[in-house]
């Protein structure tokens, strides 16, 4: 929901609300001991605002919110099964298909977030020497203008260009992604 509304608010979908998100933004960045009262107050005013739409029934009642009322049958028929199974070997095999691709799509999750890893590891390990040269040039820079920088303008540019206007967006990924995702990692050296 909280990540609904950041987009909401970003693509301008109310720009009054996003007018008083930019107004909150600055207020919170000159004055950063109010960012932790806000916080509290504001889940205090949403959790008020939600208690006219509290469920009347205990949510462990619902069968509804855990789906078990459009379980598939043979979902309950394997959690029921005995052990060793009681079952033929198509039906079996067929669970084994399931279990096996559901691990499949896990095992290319894990191994996208290990290819993100090598390349943020690329990044200083001059595997990539141009992109190591750009990236620690780059530091080198940011560690300079951050020092000299305070923090509020740093951090209220950040806010600006985080929530600007729909017709300053593109559709491209950003340099920095892109610049990321060209890194060499380990499974572009494999044979």
């Amino acid at each position: 929901a909280v990540g609904n509304w950041f987009r909401d608010i970003c693509m301008w979908k109310n720009p009054v609300t996003t007018i008083l998100v930019h107004i909150l933004y600055l207020i919170l960045i000159w004055y950063p001991e109010l960012i932790l009262p806000t916080i509290f107050l504001y889940m205090f005013l949403i959790g008020i605002w939600h208690y006219r739409f509290r469920p009347r029934h205990p949510p462990h009642m619902d069968t509804r919110i855990s789906h078990a009322d459009v379980v598939h049958p043979d979902e309950l028929d394997e959690e029921f099964d005995t052990f060793p199974t009681s079952k033929s070997s198509d039906v079996v095999r067929m669970r084994y298909d399931r279990l096996r691709s559901v691990a499949g799509r896990l095992q290319t999750l894990v191994g996208d977030m290990a290819t993100q890893g090598e390349r943020f590891q690329a990044l200083l390990s001059w595997r990539d020497p141009r992109a190591t040269a750009i990236f620690v040039l780059f530091c080198l820079l940011a560690s300079i203008v951050l020092y000299v920088t305070p923090f509020q303008v740093i951090s209220v540019l950040n806010g600006i260009y985080v929530l600007r206007h729909p017709r300053f967006r593109h559709r491209l990924p950003s340099v920095p992604l892109n610049f990321f995702r060209r890194l060499p990692a380990r499974s572009d050296s494999m044979l």
